[in-house]
C-alpha cells in the first residue's frame, strides 16, 4: 500500500514537472520579442566601457537584473493570488507598451539619429581620454541598465504570467521562477559572449603561423570582427519587429474584434494543408504587426499629446 502511494506521489510530481516544462516553454516563445529586445538593448548598453572592463560590468548588471526579478516575481504572484482579474488587463497593457516601444525606438532613430551617433562619438573620444572618470562611465552604463532590464523584465513576467494565469498556484511559481532564471542566465550569458566577440576575432585575426590552420583562424577572426557591428544591428532590428509582432499578437488575443478579424483572414487565405496552411501563418503574422504598429502609433500620439498638455500646464504655472 505505501508503495502504491509512493508511486502514485512521484506519477503526480513527474505530471506537475512536465506540465512546468511546458508551460515554461511556451512563456518562452511569448516572451521572445522582449528578450530580443533586452538582449540587444543590454548589449549596447555595456558596450560603453573599456574592453577589459565588459564581463565586471556585465556581472554587476546580471546581479542587477537579478534583484529586479526577485522584486517582480512574488509581485507578479501576489496579483494573480490575490487580484487575478488584473491579468489580463496587465497583459492588454503590456503588449500594448511593447508596440509603443518599438515605435518610439524607430522615431527616435528617425528624428534624433544624428544626435545619437554624436554621443556615440564623444563616448569613444572618452574611452582613450587619460583624464576621463571611467568610474563614472561605468556606474552611469550600470544603472541605464538595470533600469531598462527592470522594464523589459516587469514585460517578460506578466507576459508568462498571463500564459500561466489559470494554472494551480504551485505551477505559476515554478513557471515564473524558471522563466526569470533562464532569461536572467541566457540573456546575460549573450550579452558577456557578444561584447567580448570583437576581442575574440581579434585574438584570432592575431594568430601566428604560416599553416593552412593558422591562416584558417585568421581568416575567420577578421569574419568575426567584420561581423560583430553586424551583429549588434541585427538583434536590433529582429527586437524591434519581435516588439510588434509579440506586442500585436496579445492585443490581437485579448480584442475579441481584433481575434475574429485575424481568424476570418487567416481562413481566407489558407485551403488546407501545405501552401495554403503556411500562407495563413504568413498573414497572421503580418495581421499582428500591422495591429502592433497600430497600436504603437496610437499610444506614441497620446503620450506625446500628455507631454505636451504637462509642458503647456507647466509655462502656463
Amino acid at each position: 500500500m505505501a508503495g502504491t502511494g509512493l508511486i502514485a506521489l512521484l506519477d503526480d510530481i513527474a505530471s506537475v514537472l512536465d506540465d512546468v516544462a511546458l508551460l515554461t516553454k511556451v512563456a518562452g516563445k511569448k516572451t521572445a520579442g522582449v528578450l530580443g529586445d533586452d538582449l540587444a538593448l543590454n548589449a549596447q548598453q555595456v558596450a560603453g566601457v573599456r574592453a577589459e572592463r565588459e564581463l565586471p560590468v556585465v556581472w554587476a548588471v546580471a546581479k542587477g537584473s537579478t534583484v529586479n526579478k526577485a522584486i517582480l516575481v512574488p509581485a507578479a504572484l501576489a496579483i494573480s493570488a490575490f487580484a487575478p482579474w488584473a491579468i489580463a488587463p496587465l497583459l492588454m497593457i503590456g503588449g500594448a507598451f511593447l508596440c509603443y516601444e518599438g515605435v518610439e525606438k524607430l522615431a527616435h532613430r528617425a528624428l534624433h539619429g544624428t544626435q545619437d551617433d554624436a554621443e556615440h562619438e564623444a563616448l569613444k573620444a572618452a574611452l582613450v581620454d587619460p583624464h576621463a572618470d571611467f568610474a563614472a562611465i561605468e556606474r552611469d552604463r550600470i544603472k541605464g541598465a538595470i533600469r531598462t532590464d527592470f522594464i523589459l523584465s516587469a514585460e517578460i513576467i506578466v507576459i508568462a504570467l498571463g500564459t500561466v494565469g489559470m494554472q494551480p498556484f504551485p505551477t505559476r511559481v515554478l513557471v515564473l521562477a524558471a522563466v526569470a532564471v533562464l532569461m536572467t542566465v541566457g540573456v546575460y550569458g549573450l550579452v558577456a559572449g557578444i561584447v567580448k566577440l570583437d576581442d575574440a576575432g581579434l585574438w584570432l585575426a592575431r594568430r601566428e603561423g604560416d599553416g593552412a590552420w593558422a591562416r584558417l583562424q585568421r581568416s575567420f577572426g577578421a569574419a568575426i570582427l567584420a561581423g560583430a557591428p553586424w551583429l549588434m544591428k541585427g538583434l536590433s532590428v529582429a527586437g524591434t519587429a519581435a516588439m510588434f509582432l509579440v506586442g500585436g499578437g496579445i492585443l490581437v488575443h485579448g480584442v475579441p474584434p481584433l481575434h475574429h478579424a485575424a481568424v476570418s483572414v487567416a481562413a481566407s487565405v489558407s485551403g488546407g494543408p501545405g501552401a495554403g496552411a503556411a500562407l495563413a501563418v504568413v498573414v497572421s503574422l503580418v495581421y499582428d504587426a500591422i495591429v502592433g504598429v497600430s497600436a504603437g502609433l496610437a499610444v506614441l500620439g497620446v503620450v506625446a499629446a500628455a507631454k505636451r498638455i504637462v509642458a503647456t500646464a507647466r509655462g502656463a504655472a
